[in-house]
């Protein structure tokens, strides 16, 4: 478990994520990357969940965007297709490594500019289970994952409201689960057609 917000317009597109990355198997902490660029497309990968599996989906996109016709609105559409196709084989993978079958969880959003519809645009993809296809969600202003902690505060683009929230939802998420699964440092990625900044909002 982990923390992945976003806030969307059309002009600008804000990814926020946590930091502490810990091994599926020993438990061990470390640092991790939740979200990385795709800079020439002014595009962004995160990741909440498996980060093994993440990197993977990653290089796929990665790869695609060398294409001379490459498109955002034709990635969005094959991602949610990607995912369950390579599910099968990081499942058993895992299964063999020794992962418990309910770890096995990613949620991912890719986001970034559209020059065919001259905006941002962002969408949402949940898979856990082999049997279900990934859930695919276009995304209106944005998401909070987890969204309980988050209740009745007003979106803000705000790099000190950003960092408010996501030291809340990393509270509730260490005390609804008993233990530290949400910490480390809260990244924020802020694309803008001219830039893509990545800051470090400080410790959560």
């Amino acid at each position: 478990m982990s923390i992945l917000n976003v806030l969307l317009r059309p002009d600008q597109l804000l990814i926020a994520v946590d930091t502490l990355a810990q091994d599926a198997l020993t438990g061990a902490a470390s640092s991790g990357a939740k979200l990385l660029l795709i800079p020439q497309h002014h595009l962004v990968l995160a990741t909440r969940g498996s980060t093994q599996f993440f990197l993977r989906i990653y290089e796929l996109c990665l790869q695609a965007s060398f294409r001379a016709d490459f498109a955002l609105e034709q990635l969005i559409r094959e991602l949610g297709l990607v995912i369950d196709q390579i599910w099968p084989a990081y499942e058993r993978a895992a299964l063999e490594a020794g992962l418990s079958k309910s770890m096995l969880h990613t949620e991912l959003v890719l986001g970034g500019w559209s020059p065919e519809g001259k905006r941002f645009m962002a969408t949402a993809y949940a898979k856990s289970d082999i049997e279900r296809q990934t859930e695919v969600l276009p995304l209106v202003g944005g998401m909070a994952s987890p969204g309980e902690p988050l209740a009745g505060r007003k979106d803000s683009f705000d790099p000190a409201d950003v960092l408010a929230a996501g030291r809340l939802q990393a509270a509730w998420l260490n005390n609804r689960v008993g233990r530290t699964v949400a910490g480390g440092r809260l990244l924020m990625a802020n694309l803008t057609l001219s830039s893509t900044i990545i800051l470090d909002l400080g410790t959560i």
